[in-house]
């Protein structure tokens, strides 16, 4: 399971990437888990199909279902985008960026074309929610600090760019907040384009919406989220926007408002309604403030529908959010105390540190930081990771294959 709000952190070598993840079967100690892809759900027949990750699918029958796949990045029909962006959903996401990012720095110290030291010290960050924002500004931090390292090069040789089509940042915090930060961001020299759209990066040459037009080599794509797919091989009913739709007990609900008994689902692919909201209508927000609740209340639920008693609703107020803007540096806004700078940083680890599952990934999370007070932070790639075959094959001679001989 990875803790999705510790991905900038680890893309910044601020903590291990592997203690972002938190190993399943270590911790389900009375579990089964079965390793491999649910390609389909009949719940007409409480039946899952999955996939193993070798040999033939199988069948898993089941008395209740808790569907949370998630959700994934929510791409748009840009050309150009599939071959030459990344997202920032996942652990290898994460640990892809910064080495790409420190192979960048390399490249532009090594070469005497100024055309390939921009290209590759340009970096490109569509969205500006918080997923954005803190990727751009740790991975901004991290390269900054990396710089000591590379005199050839200079903070103001690097390009920094967030590229959002509204005209605001951070949409979970009030207005001033979200203005604090841009005015932060500035200062560090960041270029911030809002109502501003990518229209095209083919062959890496990025094309604004307000006529702008240059050429990056690292294109990061943090532009929001939708339901993860496999929800399209379930027979669960689904809104408008592709989401299971739910009682605020987190039981799946049809259209005529009747409980479809033995499913739940919760998180990022669950219409939750949101019981504190001031209006009716509005849902929970696909945000870990909110998946972390719902999972502790929709295991209590399946516990006391099977003793015959009836499920209670999940009701969170949305606490507000904090941001990471680098080391030591910050934004939050939790029960309406607005905080910046240190103290924002600060409570932004402590909240995600008391958040993250297992008390092994609490204390390694700490000792990463504490280690970081002492030592110098971590600035080298390991890019070999993402092609490792490659230097043996290179020393490895092609053999003919001889057909045995026909008698």
């Amino acid at each position: 399971m990875t803790y999705q709000p510790f991905l900038p952190e680890a893309a910044a070598g601020n903590i291990s990437p592997r203690h972002s993840v938190v190993p399943l079967r270590r911790e389900l100690r009375r579990c089964r888990v079965l390793s491999g892809e649910v390609t389909r759900i009949e719940h007409a027949r409480k039946v899952a199909t999955v996939q193993p990750i070798i040999g033939p699918p199988r069948e898993v029958p089941y008395d209740h279902i808790i569907v949370a796949p998630g959700s994934v990045s929510r791409t748009l029909p840009i050309p150009g985008l599939r071959e030459h962006a990344v997202g920032f959903k996942t652990i290898g996401e994460a640990i892809y960026l910064r080495n790409h990012v420190l192979e960048r720095l390399d490249v532009a110290a090594t070469t005497t074309d100024p055309a390939t030291r921009r290209r590759a010290l340009t970096f490109v960050f569509v969205g500006g929610g918080y997923a954005g924002i803190e990727a751009l500004a740790e991975m901004e931090d991290m390269a900054r600090d990396a710089l000591r390292y590379y005199p050839e090069l200079s903070p103001q040789d690097m390009r920094w760019v967030l590229v959002e089509a509204t005209t605001r940042i951070l949409p979970e915090v009030d207005p001033d907040m979200g203005a604090y930060t841009v005015k932060q961001l500035l200062k560090r020299g960041l270029d911030i384009r809002l109502g501003t759209r990518l229209e095209s990066c083919v062959d890496g040459v990025v094309r604004l919406s307000d006529g702008d037009s240059f050429t990056a080599d690292t294109i990061v794509w943090t532009a929001g989220v939708k339901p993860h797919p496999m929800l399209d091989h379930t027979d669960l009913p689904r809104d408008d926007r592709g989401r299971i739709t739910c009682l605020p007990t987190l039981q799946v609900v049809d259209a005529q408002g009747q409980v479809v008994d033995g499913a739940w689902s919760a998180g990022d692919c669950a219409a939750v309604p949101d019981l504190t909201a001031d209006k009716p209508g509005v849902l929970c927000s696909p945000s870990a403030q909110h998946a972390v609740r719902q999972a502790k209340r929709i295991a209590d639920n399946i516990a006391l529908v099977l003793r015959g008693r009836p499920p209670v609703e999940y009701r969170h107020k949305h606490a507000g959010s904090v941001a990471s803007l680098g080391l030591h540096k910050g934004v939050a806004q939790v029960y309406g105390v607005k905080l910046t700078g240190l103290p924002a940083w600060l409570m932004h680890r402590t909240y995600h540190m008391s958040r993250i599952p297992s008390l092994n990934r609490k204390v390694r999370v700490i000792v990463d930081w504490t280690l970081a007070l002492f030592l110098k932070r971590e600035v080298v790639a390991l890019g070999e990771l993402h092609q490792p075959r490659e230097p043996f094959t290179d020393v490895t001679p092609p053999v003919q294959v001889k057909e045995p001989a026909r008698t």
